[in-house]
């Protein structure tokens, strides 16, 4: 594996995600913000945060997959959620883990998490976009 995660010492540990990722690898894999999609380009869980954000991990997963990667190569992750306010943070939690789980992936990398005022069209709530690392 190309990434390793660590929470050093003097900074909080994240139970959702690692503050540091080291990558040794020899090829950067870009990952365009995918939102909730699917293969039709039809809107997965119109109105539903967390199913999106749940079909936002699939999407990335399927873009990952495409070149030879999954979630353990990935060593940044953004996240843009539309009109974000803290009590939504428990759909979000949802949907990463659901997401997590269809993908079979632990994986916990450094994330950045932004409140956005509108993404490409309205009924789309969250959109992720990665960056990972492999051989």
């Amino acid at each position: 594996m190309a990434v390793t995660m660590t929470n050093p010492t003097g900074l909080p540990e994240i139970d959702v995600y690692r503050q540091v990722s080291v990558s040794t690898g020899s090829k950067l894999v870009y990952v365009a913000g995918q939102v909730a999609w699917d293969a039709d380009g039809v809107t997965v869980g119109e109105g539903d945060l967390a199913a999106q954000v749940e079909q936002c991990y699939v999407n990335v997963g399927t873009a990952l997959k495409s070149v030879g990667a999954s979630f353990d190569d990935v060593a940044k992750l953004n996240v843009h959620v539309v009109d974000w306010t803290p009590d939504k943070m428990p759909l979000l939690l949802e949907g990463i883990s659901r997401g997590a789980a269809r993908l079979g992936t632990t994986s916990a990398p450094p994330a950045t998490m932004l409140g956005v005022a509108a993404l490409d069209i309205p009924e789309h709530l969250v959109e992720i976009e990665v960056t990972a690392v492999i051989d």
